[in-house]
């Protein structure tokens, strides 16, 4: 008999509720229900308005899956990245992790403008949980694929935005993830630094054990994910294989 495999990752009933401290009249939730704001709007025990931006969301996810988080503004998936990645407190269910996260909402976290290059390379791979030995073996592919040569040396502050994205995506992009969360898809830079930034990427993901990808670009979500959930008003509406969720969704919108 096959022994059954233990989920990656998994949420079992989770929800995520964020108190309106402004909302005590009923006023504010006819104004947050004729907005379409997203979640369930209700009251709790001290009768403040609350938003549910995550309703009792369950899913497990396996070694190899590729899932991707669809649905409108404020369906609640950057929300639902977020808890996966221990930024926020579920108020109810359990999260449970088995691997080391890597989140990917930021690219430039960690930046201090004073610093060099180099610098800067040695604190954001602290920040992604690489020791100081992996980022001194990976500090000469860093440097190689940003194409910055000296500037390297310089202060941050002097470079052009189109420098600093090459420095925090090559950064970004040097280690191999388990549990990748990607908060829609990572591009960067000029035609030349594009054409090598897709293939680097694409590289990345496809190292990652596990990949959950929040994007509004379909073509995207069918090329990389095996897997979809669609989210609306912080409620699984569909999960389930990708082409199916996506016709759901589609359908819907149309």
């Amino acid at each position: 008999m096959t022994p059954m495999t233990q989920p990656v990752l998994a949420l079992d009933r989770v929800t995520v509720s964020f108190p309106v401290y402004l909302g005590g009249s009923r006023s504010l939730k006819k104004r947050l229900l004729s907005q379409g704001s997203a979640g369930r709007i209700a009251r709790d025990a001290n009768d403040r308005v609350i938003v549910d931006a995550l309703h009792e969301v369950s899913l497990a996810l396996e070694s190899g899956d590729r899932l991707a988080l669809i649905g409108a503004n404020g369906a609640g998936k950057t929300t639902l990245l977020r808890v996966m990645a221990g930024i926020y407190e579920p108020v109810s269910g359990t999260v449970t992790v088995r691997g080391r996260i890597s989140p990917m909402f930021d690219i430039g976290l960690g930046i201090d403008t004073d610093l060099s290059g180099y610098d800067n390379i040695r604190i954001r791979g602290l920040l992604l949980g690489l020791s100081a030995t992996e980022i001194d073996a990976r500090l000469p592919d860093i440097a190689e694929f940003t194409e910055l040569g000296d500037y390297l040396e310089m202060p941050v502050r002097t470079y052009s935005s189109g420098m600093m994205l090459r420095l925090t995506f090559a950064v970004a992009t040097c280690f191999e993830p388990e549990i990748l969360l990607m908060d829609e898809w990572i591009l960067a830079g000029d035609a030349h630094f594009m054409a090598r930034a897709r293939a680097r990427i694409d590289a990345f993901v496809a190292k990652a054990n596990v990949l959950v990808l929040a994007s509004h670009n379909l073509d995207v979500c069918r090329k990389w994910c095996n897997k979809g959930v669609w989210l609306q008003r912080g409620e699984i509406r569909a999960i389930g294989e990708i082409e199916d969720v996506i016709d759901e969704y589609s359908a819907a919108s149309a």
